[in-house]
């Protein structure tokens, strides 16, 4: 310890021990002490100003409330009065520099502190490490932390929290692991360490970042084995530990094993089951909260709800959390009516989006970007580059996901110059550095709009390595512009990238139908097979009076599958009458021999279209939510059904939202 403070003593000041002795001795005078109201009224509570014990009080009266700089020119008048500091002055104090972030008053308390022989005490040097750790300073802290002679749980807690902070998340578990070196050792003559739940906290957070599910279940068996899984705040960090480990059922485990559970509890498993697209899930879990009355809800919670209302489509639960919010007056909530933007977004309510929108008294850049992303998402580029151009005239700030928004919305709507224009400008007027997102963005709208060469010249020039999502937007581009050559390329890169997604095959495989290249669609179809790799089955969304209903290819499990197949039969004679013909081309297509019977059994959205139409009032909009990306036939077949039916039919798939009416698509056939 001593010869780490005089390495840094040295490094800091070219003061000697004697200057630093005689420092802050002159008693200060009356114009000082009238000049500070606040610690004239503190001395109304601690009468002896001449009393270390007094200052001690109001320092740490100061440092408790979060006053840091008052609390620091409490110790240095302290000190003009020539009084000396006992152990009990400095905690606080160092408290107080890290509050404020302030290097230099550490380092100026620290030298107080050696000065006066307290650096070794084991509090005082873990207030220093927690000081030079939140200051940036992980060197200085950890030389302190290995010069301790006696180490108790605070020093380590201080030194694991400084590893967490500055997100060295590895290094914090490595320490712990010393730590359990240490505590099945005798410690200091048959004196062990005593585990608290603070460290214990801060080791799951150390977890939650290296998300690794062995590491999380080692750690979770220490917290049993000391007795903590009671513990309220080491319960719902484990949760989230797991939740980050992608180990949904070990935070569902750990909930339900909880013996008493706060709203930060339910809180997090909402929020991991919605944020990992288990809307059901998410939703049965607030059910429960909602019926078992523990705790009240809050704006976090309905925002977590929100977000599972925005995966599902679940527009008319949706709404009642809207109305929910409006009654606990949370509207004015910055983060709740950005969710219920999002929500309304995602729910296909553009309209509804845009008035929840207007009425925020407050905005974020998120807020901005979510509202453009909706537009976007819609197709409606225009609207979504007007509220761009407002946000900024407004004087908030884009950011990366912006930028992002921005451009998905160019690609949507064919705004190939709109977004040249701004992929160029981001960097330079916003100093916003283009990510993969970016060029993903710009591959796909140069690939939709037919610049094949232009998008892989651009993929080529990226300051980062392109990964699967930027060369999917070229195979996607290829696939509908029908070029073999490229797609070719494109796949290959995929193969590596993601050699277990059936997308790239599925999409390669019809590239070469197109070009009546059947041996190469037998091909994929047999590397598929070799690979073990199964087509993910396409399922459709649609809500009916707040109950959510899914349908398969075929599906012959829904209640009133009979019905739906015998109404499908009456459109399918009106649309052959408007001359529709089933696309038995692209069936051929597919590698998958399940759906090759299409024209025999019916496409998921096509169930679930005719599903929305039975069982909603006529001219009522039908909203339906499909996993993957729609298919061409079943593209055709709707536009001609809303003309059929005389309804708005809106259906979100992987890619976007279209708006099928009066036998048009608000994507233009761009999709």
């Amino acid at each position: 310890m001593i010869q780490f403070v005089w390495r840094t003593l040295s490094s800091w000041s070219s003061l000697s021990i004697n200057k630093c002795k005689r420092m802050h001795t002159t008693t200060t005078t009356t114009t000082e002490w009238t000049k500070n109201s606040n610690l004239r009224s503190m001395f109304g509570k601690y009468v002896d100003k001449t009393s270390v014990f007094s200052w001690n009080s109001i320092i740490a009266d100061f440092a408790r409330t979060g006053d840091s700089l008052q609390a620091l020119y409490a110790f240095s008048s302290m000190r003009k009065l020539s009084l000396h500091p006992n152990r009990s002055s400095f905690p606080c104090t160092i408290k107080s520099c890290s509050s404020l972030s302030d290097l230099r008053a550490g380092k100026q308390t620290h030298q107080q502190a050696f000065i006066f022989g307290y650096a070794s005490d084991v509090f005082v040097a873990s207030a220093l490490i927690d000081m030079y750790s939140k200051c940036g300073r992980l060197n200085d802290a950890r030389k302190l932390f290995d010069e301790i002679p006696n180490r108790n749980v605070v020093s380590w807690t201080s030194m694991i929290t400084g590893y967490v902070q500055n997100e060295y998340a590895r290094e914090a578990v490595c320490l712990f692991k010393e730590l359990l070196l240490v505590e099945e050792s005798d410690y200091e003559e048959g004196v062990t360490l005593s585990v608290d739940s603070v460290l214990l906290g801060c080791v799951i957070s150390a977890c939650a970042r290296v998300c690794l599910k062995s590491v999380t279940e080692c750690v979770h068996e220490f917290v049993v084995k000391k007795g903590f899984e009671g513990c309220l705040p080491v319960g719902n960090t484990l949760m989230d530990a797991y939740a980050k480990c992608g180990e949904i059922g070990g935070s569902r485990k750990v909930f339900d094993g909880m013996e008493e559970r706060d709203v930060c509890s339910w809180n997090s498993l909402i929020a991991i089951y919605a944020r990992d697209g288990l809307s059901a899930e998410a939703l049965s879990v607030f059910s429960d909260m909602v019926k078992r009355g523990e705790v009240q809800y809050n704006a976090v919670t309905l925002s977590a709800v929100l977000l599972a209302c925005a995966s599902s489509g679940a527009l008319q639960i949706g709404k009642c959390i809207h109305d929910q919010v409006v009654k606990m007056e949370l509207e004015d909530n910055v983060f709740v009516g950005t969710s219920i933007v999002d929500m309304y977004c995602k729910c296909g309510r553009v309209e509804m989006a845009r008035k929840a929108f207007d009425r925020m008294k407050n905005k974020n850049v998120k807020s901005w970007s979510v509202m453009v992303a909706g537009y976007g998402m819609h197709g409606r580029g225009k609207e979504a580059m007007e509220v761009f151009y407002e946000m900024i005239r407004s004087g908030v700030k884009p950011n990366y996901i912006t930028f992002v928004s921005v451009l998905a919305a160019c690609s949507h709507a064919g705004l190939l110059k709109e977004g040249w224009s701004w992929f160029n400008r981001m960097k330079r007027e916003f100093n916003v550095e283009p990510g993969i997102e970016h060029y993903s963005c710009m591959v796909d709208l140069l690939g939709r709009a037919g610049y094949l060469k232009e998008a892989y010249s651009l993929i080529h020039e990226m300051k980062v390595r392109p990964d699967f999502i930027v060369w999917g937007s070229l195979l996607g581009a290829c696939r509908i512009h029908k070029n073999v050559e490229l797609g070719e390329i494109a796949a290959r890169k995929l193969f590596e990238l993601d050699p277990s997604n059936c997308g790239y095959y599925v999409l390669l495989s019809n590239i070469y139908a197109d070009a009546g290249r059947w041996n190469d669609v037998e091909r994929m179809r047999i590397l598929m097979k070799n690979h073990g790799i199964l087509k993910t089955p396409g399922y459709s969304i649609v809500e009916d009076k707040g109950r959510i209903h899914v349908f398969l290819v075929g599906d012959k499990e829904h209640p009133q599958h009979e019905k739906i197949y015998e109404y499908w039969d009456e459109l399918n004679v009106k649309l052959q009458e408007l001359g529709y013909m089933p696309n038995v081309t692209s069936v051929l297509h597919d590698v998958d021999e399940e759906e090759k019977g299409m024209v025999l059994r019916v496409h998921s959205e096509k169930l679930a279209v005719a599903f929305g139409i039975m069982n909603s009032v006529p001219g009522s909009v039908i909203h339906i939510i499909k996993n993957l990306r729609i298919c061409g036939d079943c593209h055709i077949a709707i536009k001609l059904i809303s003309k059929i039916v005389n309804r708005e039919i809106v259906i979100r798939d992987s890619k976007r939202f279209h708006h099928f009416k009066d036998g048009v698509c608000s994507c233009g056939d761009y999709w």
